[in-house]
């Protein structure tokens, strides 16, 4: 049998462990004075919850499409109306010709309403065709609100979805029609109770055709669910509001039922979705653990996380630091990860191997509440290495000695 000695630092290195984090001793007074405060820590240097600024997380991004005019060039005609008088305006979209274009990047460019620019698709994708939308936020975001602010009309039904995974798997965030049990097989505006506070719902509102152009769709995340006033202890719309990316599913056109009449060409050419601000509102995921979000080595979006936290959420504690399993922040408690106190000596037997990176249930049992661990290697390398199920583990007291 081989014997691997799982230990943890000394009290010596505890007490600097906790004062690095916390910035507090082995600070010079130069560099408290000259340091801005950290929204982590209170004036005392204790902990607290911090999140990250409220941004349009979109602003800048690319966004996928499957429909864009102007290749090839195409005529595209605008419906205005005077009274009951009903007249368009026809003109050429050309991906060709920067003053003729309109691409995915006026999505999410800088909206001036004085000078708006206009993502356009292809004329009539009609039912069943549809058009889509996908933009990648780059990592995991707490979404407030999409809204979508149009050039055409509005459509007459559509839908939003999520993604937590990249992309890799879509669940429905909100639905809109004048049809919805039709469309979507959805009841219109039915009740959000406590059991289906994480479903999405369809509703009727915003999908009338007027105004022909300028009308917005806004879809609020947490209106209207019951427990968005304990947000804190709902793990269900904590849950609820988070995506890695929105799509947006434009599935049916409003027309005026002239596009299958004589002058049917030209009717159709005045049948398309074209968006002038796509907006997704939110902030950054760190679980109450971080106060802003950077790029790492890689170029990925991560969040610069406190309280001993590490991951790119900040949703898993430090190596060294699991004397308590790890929790988000709340507005009470700070919840931050603790250096452990205890040892406990390995006997490795065979078992399923699971990854050793933190607070494990398994190990509790054994060793008690108050236990942390890491694993010291034959080489004497401190390094989360895999512990399989089943080991044999044994306190061996608390402070931790050297060994």
């Amino acid at each position: 049998m081989i014997r691997i000695l799982v230990t943890c630092v000394s009290m010596v290195s505890i007490t600097a462990m906790v004062a690095g984090a916390r910035g507090g001793y082995g600070m010079s007074m130069f560099a408290a004075q000259s340091s801005p405060p950290d929204p982590c820590y209170d004036e005392n240097g204790n902990p607290r919850r911090c999140i990250p600024d409220f941004v349009n997380s979109a602003f800048g991004k690319d966004v996928r499409v499957s429909s864009t005019c102007g290749t090839p060039a195409s005529r595209y005609c605008v419906v205005t109306e005077k009274g009951e008088e009903r007249s368009r305006d026809c003109n050429i979209c050309d991906a060709t010709d920067p003053k003729k274009t309109h691409p995915p990047a006026y999505l999410t460019d800088l909206n001036n309403p004085h000078n708006l620019t206009c993502w356009q698709s292809e004329n009539y994708v009609q039912y069943p065709q549809n058009v889509t939308l996908t933009l990648s936020l780059g990592k995991k975001f707490e979404v407030t609100y999409v809204s979508l602010q149009f050039c055409s009309p509005r459509p007459e039904s559509m839908a939003i979805f999520k993604s937590m995974d990249y992309g890799k798997t879509w669940v429905p965030f909100q639905f809109y029609s004048t049809q919805c049990k039709k469309m979507y097989n959805k009841p219109s505006k039915a009740a959000i109770t406590k059991q289906n506070e994480q479903e999405a719902i369809c509703t009727d509102s915003h999908t009338d055709m007027q105004p022909l152009t300028g009308g917005l769709i806004a879809f609020s995340t947490l209106d209207g669910r019951p427990s968005a006033h304990d947000f804190d202890n709902s793990p269900v719309l904590q849950d609820w509001v988070t995506a890695t990316d929105i799509k947006v599913t434009f599935n049916r056109l409003h027309t005026f039922g002239d596009e299958n009449e004589d002058d049917s060409e030209l009717a159709r050419d005045s049948y398309f979705y074209a968006v002038s601000d796509l907006q997704v509102g939110g902030r950054c995921k760190c679980n109450g653990h971080a106060s802003k979000c950077v790029k790492d080595r890689e170029g990925n979006l991560v969040c610069e996380c406190k309280h001993n936290t590490a991951g790119p959420e900040c949703d898993r504690c430090k190596p060294f630091h699991y004397d308590r399993p790890w929790q988000r922040a709340t507005a009470r408690e700070a919840n931050e990860c603790v250096v452990f106190l205890a040892c406990c000596d390995v006997s490795r037997l065979t078992g399923t191997v699971s990854r050793f990176l933190g607070y494990h249930e398994e190990l509790l049992e054994v060793c008690g509440p108050s236990v942390g661990f890491s694993v010291v290697l034959p080489d004497h390398k401190s390094d989360e290495r895999i512990v399989q199920k089943g080991d044999v583990i044994k306190p061996l007291g608390s402070p931790c000695t050297k060994q």
